[in-house]
């Protein structure tokens, strides 16, 4: 009988803490994104100096309520789950542990209760308890294309970091301590700063072939800029022509989605709302 009443609640704390159907669910839910804004907001307002100084107990003070109140939460989690491994290795098991740890850390390093900041991810889940399909699909191709491209990005990142190193090493040669490139380190930050167009101007070359040798590199800096950015749509469109609806005759997309014909073989397309 006591087995059975603590499934009971182990099944009603999981379709309240997990579940965002029901009344209790939503109202988690909502309260726990109020919970993660407040929260994030006494990291903010003990940052700002004048605040610190004024209100710093009980800034520290409401910081280990909410802390205490998102503990308590995670073993909840824990508890109710079916399989608790599943949930702990899970994108939002990682990101509540990480959310919880700062502020016991503060405890023997200080300044470590920032990093709270992180709860700011929770808020993801805003999408799910509003039921937001429409962003968590766009989210799905963003997902993908992002995944696509990252070999392509690797190599072009590698080629960049070479790059700099080759150009960094040749400005140390030409300009020297003289005119600030006193190491090869420093010239490669030189070069990092010139290609991606930030030019901070702390340092600057002097001689006629450095200047010639930085012209080219702002010029290559242009360029390098739309590299990565023709990657990442061309593999977003690719990655949103695969996720649409297809013809079952000729396979082409369906655009819109609630077209009741196809636009390329122009045969009748089975609707789904109209067959159920």
């Amino acid at each position: 009988m006591r087995v059975r009443k603590n499934e009971q609640l182990r099944k009603r704390i999981f379709s309240i803490v997990f579940g965002s159907d029901t009344r209790e669910g939503r109202l988690f839910d909502l309260i726990l994104l109020v919970t993660i804004l407040l929260s994030i907001g006494s990291v903010f307002l003990e940052s700002i100096s004048s605040l610190r100084i004024k209100y710093l107990p009980y800034i520290l003070v409401a910081e280990w309520i909410f802390t205490i109140l998102f503990t308590i939460e995670y073993i909840l989690r824990i508890y109710s789950s079916e399989r608790p491994m599943r949930y702990i290795l899970s994108f939002y098991g990682l990101i509540d542990l990480i959310a919880i740890l700062p502020t016991y850390i503060s405890l023997l390093f200080g300044g470590a209760h920032y990093l709270v900041v992180v709860r700011a991810f929770c808020l993801l889940r805003v999408f799910r308890i509003l039921k937001m399909s429409r962003y968590l699909y766009e989210g799905n191709i963003l997902r993908r294309a992002l995944q696509s491209s990252m070999y392509k990005i690797t190599v072009f990142i590698t080629s960049v970091v070479a790059l700099v190193t080759i150009v960094g090493t040749l400005m140390y040669i030409i300009e020297g301590d003289k005119s600030g490139f006193t190491s090869i380190p420093v010239s490669i930050y030189w070069a990092i700063v010139t290609i991606t167009t930030v030019g901070y101007g702390d340092i600057s070359p002097q001689t006629p072939l450095g200047q010639f040798l930085a012209s080219i590199l702002m010029v290559i800096g242009y360029g390098i800029i739309a590299v990565p950015t023709g990657i990442v749509s061309v593999e977003m469109a690719r990655a949103t022509d695969e996720a649409r609806k297809k013809c079952p005759f000729c396979k082409a997309s369906v655009y819109p989605e609630s077209a009741s014909y196809c636009s390329n073989c122009g045969k009748r397309l089975i609707n789904e709302e109209t067959t159920g």
